[in-house]
């Protein structure tokens, strides 16, 4: 996952990474993606300044420097090019704690690694703050956004419930809790939290101090046990 959807290419969408259902329009070749890339950045631009149903076609067009004809070469609507937008910023947001939590390659411990999950998942929703909001409210009213994030978060908690299998195998998390109720739980603490700090500003927490305890209560509330790091043991001690 990018960290920030500010950076260049974070909306250049591969087929696999359409909305589902709906084809794309335009040409595959190189210059027709950079093209269909440029509309996509626009449309987040406009989206964030205008929310979505003030935004206008023919505003996204000119800001990606095309005109409003060549807007529907690539994209059937507004509705279309928003639900590819906010599908292509909720796989962003997806991914950090499902990529870290369990990683045998990794020295952390499973604390660390969760810590650094939430931590990537924190500062890519604070950059992407003011189109979530968007996203948020259009969620709301628009019955394909809604099913296509559920989708998201759906497989998302999955492969996390997988990893919170393995990590009680290795009896390294809580034995007696249900992977699948308990991310589901924790899932909905990850992603209700950030909406209410960074979108709705009903509070105002200092950043590493909320990284810090948001991965302490997903860590409790999952049990994990401390592990020595690889590098520390055998080491003798004293004087």
């Amino acid at each position: 996952m990018a960290v920030g959807g500010s950076q260049e290419g974070v909306l250049t969408l591969t087929a696999a990474a359409q909305v589902e259902g709906e084809k794309p329009s335009g040409p595959r070749s190189r210059k027709g993606a950079q093209t269909r890339s440029r509309l996509l950045e626009a449309a987040k631009s406009v989206f964030e300044k205008d929310g979505f149903l003030e935004a206008r076609i023919s505003d996204i067009a000119e800001r990606a420097g095309l005109s409003h004809g060549s807007f529907y070469h690539y994209f059937d609507s507004k509705e279309q090019i928003f639900r590819e937008v906010a599908k292509a910023i909720e796989d962003e947001l997806e991914a950090p704690v499902e990529a870290v939590i369990f990683d045998p390659e990794s020295n952390a411990t499973p604390r660390e690694r969760i810590r650094e999950g939430i931590r990537r998942h924190l500062i890519s929703y604070r950059d992407e703050a003011p189109i979530m909001g968007i996203i948020e409210q259009v969620s709301r009213y628009d019955d394909h956004v809604r099913a296509v994030r559920a989708d998201q978060r759906s497989r998302s908690q999955q492969a996390i419930a997988d990893s919170i299998r393995q990590l009680q195998l290795r009896g390294l998390a809580d034995p007696k809790l249900d992977p699948d109720l308990a991310i589901a739980a924790l899932g909905a603490m990850t992603q209700r939290f950030p909406e209410l700090w960074l979108v709705e500003r009903t509070h105002d927490f200092d950043f590493d101090e909320a990284v810090d305890q948001l991965s302490r209560l997903f860590s409790n509330a999952l049990g994990i046990v401390e592990v020595v790091p690889k590098k520390t043991r055998g080491r003798r001690t004293g004087a």
